[in-house]
């Protein structure tokens, strides 16, 4: 079991791998639903084949709870994969070039638990639309996907092009009607602290 745990683990490629449920700060100027977030560490979510949306600005905490939710999903031995939308995207042009798009498809398609961070970070071509489109359409009803992203859900219309392109309708409608939210926004934003600062080096030892 524990080989099985670890090899669930290395495959799934985690940006933080130390992330842990029990590690959340709670106390750290963010306002989070903790009754939620160990609602969803149960991993129910994935047997009902719900999404997850996590938002919040640079530097507050979402790949670190993205990475903890799928710490858990291995723990029930589900198959998890995690990668950045940027990342995502180019692996999937070079996979048209080189005649193995359906296979690197597969590879994202078939996780039980798919992690996309920097999600619509930028905005996607038409191409690379058709792409995340076909993606989120074959994970649809049989698998859970986590999104981190700058921007709240009701921004992603914009970023996907909007009224100007044909696909940002299709590809929300595949993914916003099964997803619980997490918003992490500050307590005080005059004196908030991202967690990269929280938890990096004290500037008096910097120097």
């Amino acid at each position: 079991k524990n080989n099985s745990l670890k090899r669930l683990i290395r495959n799934a490629t985690f940006d933080q791998p130390e992330a842990c449920i029990q590690d959340i700060n709670y106390t750290s100027g963010r306002k989070l639903n903790r009754g939620l977030i160990e609602r969803l560490a149960t991993c129910e979510y994935i047997t009902e084949h719900r999404n997850i949306f996590i938002s919040g600005a640079t530097g507050s905490g979402k790949t670190y709870m993205a990475c903890a939710f799928g710490m858990e999903a291995c723990k029930q031995r589900y198959k998890t994969k995690y990668i950045r939308l940027p990342d995502l995207l180019m692996e999937l042009e070079m996979a048209r070039n080189d005649g193995t798009y359906k296979k690197v498809q597969a590879k994202y398609a078939n996780p039980v638990l798919l992690i996309i961070d920097e999600w619509l970070l930028l905005k996607p071509t038409e191409t690379e639309q058709h792409d995340i489109l076909e993606l989120l359409h074959r994970r649809r009803r049989k698998s859970s996907t986590i999104f981190c992203s700058q921007y709240d859900s009701g921004g992603w219309y914009d970023q996907l092009g909007g009224d100007d392109s044909p696909l940002a309708e299709a590809i929300l409608d595949r993914i916003k009607h099964d997803a619980y939210k997490i918003n992490i926004i500050p307590t005080d934003l005059v004196n908030y602290r991202s967690m990269r600062e929280v938890y990096g080096l004290d500037p008096t030892q910097s120097e």
